[in-house]
């Protein structure tokens, strides 16, 4: 490992949907100059491929067609300029704005209960943080994928709270939705998270917990910034 690389260190961030964690994630691999990687993105990929394959049908997930189909799945990223974030790509092909609709939201608490999805996608994960200086987000960053980060945040905020920002991400993209209809989902996927048997979504003991139910991007990164600083000046 470099000298540079050494001075690094991977960034855990888990919490419930919803709560701007991939934004918060990307802000601050933008500011320390680190690879974001959207954890959540590559399931919701891996929902919508077995969505277009047949696996989920009316809602209903099969499991064991999705497991067929994981041989079939290779998930990348590339840097997108006009967004200044990366979009992920399922063999090849964009799926940026088609793993965000409703109907992936729907089901991708389920797909991502799967034993055998969640090993290929942690394996993945971890190869990707191999070189370090890593900004992660998901459900068990924390917990399964790197327990020994450095600096690990679990983020929180009000279901309402969160709905209402789903609410307002999806109308902006046109989407024709309902306020209920999110703020439901947001707590059917919170319930889902909690109990799956593999890999439920829990705060890591050493984890620093953020609730951002009324703070601005701005106070986030500055809450964000103290934390870091005390992770570097204590190693």
């Amino acid at each position: 490992m470099s000298d540079t690389n050494s001075k690094k260190i991977i960034i855990a961030i888990d919490g419930f949907s919803s709560c701007g964690k991939s934004t918060f994630a990307k802000a601050i691999a933008a500011r320390l100059g680190y690879i974001f990687i959207d954890t959540g993105a590559m399931y919701r990929a891996v929902t919508l491929y077995a969505l277009d394959h047949g696996a989920i049908r009316s809602g209903i997930v099969d499991e064991e067609a999705v497991v067929r189909l994981l041989g079939e799945i290779a998930i990348t990223f590339r840097f997108n300029p006009e967004r200044g974030a990366s979009d992920i790509y399922v063999n090849g092909d964009l799926a940026e704005g088609r793993i965000r609709t409703i109907e992936v939201s729907n089901c991708v608490s389920r797909v991502s209960a799967i034993p055998e999805v969640r090993r290929k996608l942690v394996a993945m994960q971890q190869e990707m943080g191999r070189r370090r200086g890593v900004v992660m987000d998901g459900r068990d960053i924390g917990t399964v994928v790197f327990p020994d980060a450095e600096l690990k945040i679990f983020m929180t905020a009000d279901p309402a709270v969160r709905a209402r920002r789903r609410y307002d991400e999806l109308r902006a993209k046109g989407d024709a939705v309902s306020l209920e209809e999110i703020e439901r989902n947001v707590r059917e996927r919170d319930r889902a998270d909690m109990s799956r048997a593999v890999s439920p979504l829990r705060q890591a003991e050493d984890a620093i917990v953020l609730d951002n139910s009324h703070m601005s991007v701005e106070e986030q990164m500055t809450w964000f910034l103290r934390e870091y600083e005390r992770v570097l000046a204590a190693r």
